[in-house]
Order: C-alpha cells, then sequence, then structure tokens
C-alpha cells in the first residue's frame, strides 16, 4: 500500500514538474483536478450561451476550458502572473481565445465587472470578505457556485440555534438565498488541503431588503457606534447614572418594548434582527 501510494505522489509531482508549475500554499493555491467535480460545478451553474462568467482563481484553467464551451464570455480573476501565463497557453490560437478576457491581481482589490453568473474555487482565506463583495456589488448577477472549506459553507447556511449560526449566517442569509449542493473530498485537489470542501450555490435576494445596510451590520458595536453618535451631535452620554443620557438605559427600555430583553443573537431569526433594527430606529439610535 506505502509503494501504491509512493508511487501516485511520484506521477503527481512529474505531472506538476511537466507544467513547470510549483503551487504556493500560501496564496491557497489548491488546483481541482478532478474532471468530474469541475463539470458538475459547471452544470450547477445552469450557464446560458448569452452569459457572461466571473471566474475567480481559475488556475491553470481546468474549469475555464468548460465555461468557455458554454457561454459568451469568461472574465478570469488570477492574482498569480505563472498560472495567467498557463491559462493563455491552453486558449492560444482557438476559437476560445476571443471569449476569454483575463484581470491580474487580487479580486478584493478589484472593482468587480459586470456578470451574470460567477463561478470560483477561490483561496480559502478570502472567503468571508469575498462572499460581502459579491453580496453587495451592482447591478445583480443571477447565481455564484462557490467552493469553500466545508466549515465556512456550513456556517453560510446555519440556521438561529444552530452549533455555527453567527453572523456570516445572518448576514448572508439576509442578502441572498443559499445552499449547500456539493460535498468535495481533499483529494480532489492538487495539492490537497487540509481540510474537507464544499460547494454551494449563493442566489441573491433582488430586490434586498430595504435598510440601511451599514446599520444593520454594525449592531454589535451598537454601544460604541452610538456614543461616536453622541459624541459629534455634542450629546451628553451618563456613563456613571449621575446626569444626562445612559445608553444602557435606553437600549434596555427598547428590549423590553419588544420582548427581547431576554434574547439571545445566536437564537434571533433575521425577522427578529430586522424589528430589533426598526425599534433602534424609531427611538433615534442610529449607529452608522
Amino acid at each position: 500500500m506505502s509503494k501504491i501510494r509512493t508511487e501516485k505522489k511520484s506521477r503527481q509531482h512529474n505531472e506538476i514538474q511537466k507544467q513547470g508549475i510549483k503551487f504556493n500554499k500560501v496564496l491557497g493555491q489548491h488546483i481541482l483536478k478532478n474532471p468530474l467535480v469541475v463539470t458538475s460545478m459547471v452544470d450547477k451553474a445552469a450557464l446560458r450561451s448569452s452569459d457572461v462568467v466571473l471566474e475567480v482563481g481559475p488556475g491553470t484553467g481546468n474549469m475555464t476550458m468548460k465555461l468557455l464551451e458554454k457561454c459568451k464570455q469568461v472574465i478570469a480573476c488570477e492574482v498569480d502572473t505563472r498560472l495567467v501565463a498557463e491559462l493563455q497557453k491552453r486558449v492560444q490560437n482557438s476559437p476560445l481565445q476571443s471569449k476569454l478576457k483575463i484581470i491580474i491581481g487580487d479580486v478584493l482589490r478589484k472593482d468587480l465587472p459586470f456578470f451574470d453568473v460567477c463561478v470560483a474555487n477561490l483561496p480559502y482565506q478570502i472567503s468571508s470578505p469575498f462572499v460581502f463583495k459579491l453580496l453587495l456589488h451592482r447591478p445583480f448577477f443571477r447565481c455564484a457556485i462557490l467552493m469553500f472549506q466545508r466549515e465556512f459553507a456550513q456556517r453560510l447556511v446555519a440556521k438561529p440555534g444552530d452549533k455555527l449560526y453567527c453572523r456570516l449566517s445572518v448576514n448572508t442569509q439576509l442578502l441572498s438565498r443559499v445552499d449547500i449542493i456539493m460535498k468535495v473530498g481533499k483529494n480532489n485537489f492538487r495539492p490537497p488541503p487540509k481540510v474537507e470542501s464544499s460547494v454551494i450555490r449563493l442566489e441573491p435576494i433582488n430586490p434586498p431588503p430595504m435598510i440601511n445596510y451599514k446599520e444593520w451590520d454594525v449592531m454589535e458595536m451598537l454601544r460604541h457606534n452610538y456614543e461616536v453618535h453622541c459624541s459629534m451631535k455634542n450629546i451628553n452620554i451618563d456613563r456613571n447614572n449621575n446626569n444626562g443620557f445612559n445608553i444602557k438605559d435606553k437600549i434596555t427600555a427598547i428590549l423590553t418594548e419588544i420582548k427581547f430583553e431576554m434574547k439571545r443573537a445566536r437564537s434571533m431569526d433575521i425577522d427578529e434582527f430586522l424589528l430589533l433594527l426598526c425599534t433602534f430606529n424609531k427611538h433615534d439610535l442610529h449607529f452608522s
């Protein structure tokens, strides 16, 4: 058995050497090598011939080639110029070359272009900021098929009371419909990551809830942000129950008014968070 494993690793190493590429784990480079998983992700995107697809983290182009066959254009965002060169070689002098546009750089620092569908096998360390960059992107896209670390994907779909339910769960589900559609084992990547993965389908809610998202997102920093607000408006805040306005008393009164004094964030659903935000605003308790 040991000999078989050694031979398998040797074949993988030789394949990488033939391509002249040594993958950078610091950049989170784990190339999806299983063609069945690649095909399944492309199929789940339900592409139309008129679609513009944003692909983040195309790597050596295994999924890119499948996408190019099915859509009008692929805009591939890649930070590693070595992989960009590999991708360009794969389409060079082919009918697919004119359908591929490459953006070189960090996707978090780039303005996203117009696209209909996003497909991404991106570095897991940028999962959270990329999700929110997508959710706040305008104009709206139709859907996204995204590969994530399995626990991160589970957080996205967690429900109130679940162990993994958190701010990420609430914010994602406020702005989108999200489902886990596929589990992907670590051996489907080259080199294999240390964690298991899952693919999710994310569909933005259009139109989105009519709220100030900046206010919504900072509710957990309510006290700090309200004190900043009062400072800017020259409102005296009483921190010692002596004179002026006491922020703790006001929040307690609001929670009591809507019978939330015994509620805990981990068990609250989105409607309850929205009610809380509306009640804060009704009492002129702003924090953006």
